[in-house]
């Protein structure tokens, strides 16, 4: 079995679609997603999913893009995650890639989601792009190592890796690891502890290989757990098996239907 551990199946993309996704999961023995908020207004709709189908669980954050969600606070964060198919805080954390300027407030609301995070007991799914030191000094500085989480999507080096997981934090990779010019990635990926590893799509994004450049869906995680596998030398099934159990050691959703 496999589990995809961050897509945004909330997005207008598979809206009338999930019954497709959900069949085209079963079809690649993808039992579950955790599907990922990005804004607390958009929450509902994740959560909804969850509340739905036992397949699916829920995060709640606000993304480091989203400025203009304004303000977000410790307790509200706190009291959303108490639902119990919300199973993590986040997305959140930095990215100096696509935001310029004073991003103040974006250090400031990555700190809230970490105090949440430990006020809530629920672990964090972290977004870092092109803030790396502040990242991981954030991470310090408020004991992201109590509540624990994810580096989602990771494109850094080995040396951040190894900071996160010194920290208690696992390492998820995408459809990015499949990419011909992604050597550097791949060699990370390589020394990833395999009990620390976990896989995921970033749906709609970033569709591996052999179908990059269309939209991702849950069911291609195969494609990552195979890359993941070639590089290491080992089994499809031993990458299967070692992320599934990771994801479920590190969220410990109450419910494990169908796994």
């Amino acid at each position: 079995m496999l589990v995809d551990s961050h897509c945004h199946l909330d997005y207008p993309d598979f809206d009338g679609r999930i019954d497709e996704v959900r069949a085209q999961m079963a079809a690649n023995q993808v039992t579950h997603a955790l599907c990922i908020s990005t804004t607390l207004e958009g929450f509902g709709k994740v959560r909804a999913l969850a509340e739905r189908y036992d397949n699916f669980f829920a995060s709640v954050g606000v993304h480091p893009d989203s400025e203009q969600s304004g303000a977000v606070e410790v307790g509200e964060l706190a009291g959303l995650a108490e639902h119990p198919r919300v199973l993590a805080i986040g997305e959140t954390g930095l990215d100096y890639y696509r935001q310029t300027g004073d991003l103040e407030w974006q250090r400031e609301r990555f700190r809230r989601h970490i105090r949440a995070a430990r006020q809530a007991g629920k672990p964090l799914v972290i977004h870092t792009r092109d803030a790396a030191d502040d990242t991981l000094r954030i991470m310090a500085e408020e004991g992201a190592s109590e509540a624990g989480g994810v580096l989602h999507c990771f494109t850094e080096t080995l040396a951040v890796a190894r900071a996160a997981l010194a920290m208690g934090f696992y390492i998820s990779f995408s459809g990015i690891v499949t990419f011909k010019n992604a050597t550097a990635l791949k060699e990370v990926a390589r020394e990833i502890p395999l009990e620390r590893l976990l896989v995921e799509t970033d749906s709609p994004y970033l569709a591996p290989v052999p179908h990059r450049g269309k939209a991702n869906q849950p069911a291609w995680v195969k494609h990552v757990a195979e890359e993941l596998a070639r590089l290491r030398g080992v089994s499809l099934e031993a990458i299967a098996q070692a992320t599934s159990d990771n994801f479920f050691r590190l969220f410990k959703p109450r419910d494990k239907v169908n796994c």
